[in-house]
């Protein structure tokens, strides 16, 4: 398979490693706008797209997917407001996305179970939840993309709550999400539900980039003969 990658930061030179321990070719690396321009003869190789840039980017490189009819796994974060409306331009022009908050097979595992919880836990209005993520200095977006897919998912299960905010309040209809910058942290989510006489609660913590760029270039192997728009549980089928 030939992959274009879009945005070659950290997330970048992992997802090129990963991709050619698993014997597929990459044909160009696009980390600017000249780029697109520089290596346009081989993005017209290219079978695949897989997109890890920034929040300020992340919406025009898959417009440039788009008007290449090239498929594109996106793993930007910073963007969760326009997922709706590049899914609807997705599948009105027939092109092809699937994007996920955190491709780690761990990380959605968790999702999982968080999602099981927080239903398990609706009927008992005694313990409120709260969330903390940590991650490293250079992370842009806060909270995390992968914060806000555990809270909205827990938002759908939990009436008592009925939005999140990235600050820890009073206010019981809303859920908290304490975000830290740290060096040298990977990402670490914590979900905790709190009584006044117990605490129950759930974490993962990723411990290298390597489990995000193995899912990333599953994800593509899974996508590269589809047309839509997708997430990581239509892979997974969870």
């Amino acid at each position: 398979m030939n992959i274009a990658i879009v945005g070659y930061g950290k997330m970048g030179e992992q997802v090129e490693k990963t991709a050619l321990e698993r014997q597929h070719k990459i044909v160009a690396c696009i980390d600017n706008e000249q780029d697109w321009e520089k290596y346009a003869d081989n993005l017209n190789q290219a079978d695949i797209a897989v997109e890890f840039s920034t929040p300020d980017t992340v919406l025009a490189n898959i417009e440039k997917c788009f008007q290449r009819n090239l498929p594109v796994v996106v793993g930007t974060t910073g963007w969760h407001n326009h997922l709706q409306t590049v899914k609807n331009q997705c599948t009105a022009n027939n092109q092809t996305l699937l994007y996920a908050s955190n491709f780690s097979l761990g990380v959605n595992i968790f999702f999982a179970l968080n999602r099981k919880l927080a239903k398990m836990m609706n009927p008992y209005q005694e313990y409120d939840v709260s969330m903390e993520e940590i991650h490293h200095t250079a992370k842009k977006d806060a909270p995390s993309g992968t914060a806000i897919t555990l809270a909205n998912d827990i938002i759908k299960q939990l009436s008592r709550k009925k939005s999140w905010t990235n600050e820890i309040n009073d206010k019981k209809e809303e859920l908290s999400i304490k975000s830290v910058r740290l060096d040298n942290i990977t990402g670490m989510h914590t979900v905790t539900y709190s009584s006044d006489w117990d605490e129950i609660e759930i974490k993962h913590v990723a411990r290298n980039r390597k489990s995000f760029a193995v899912g990333a270039v599953k994800a593509a192997e899974w996508l590269v003969d589809k047309r839509g728009f997708f997430s990581i549980d239509d892979m997974l089928n969870f």
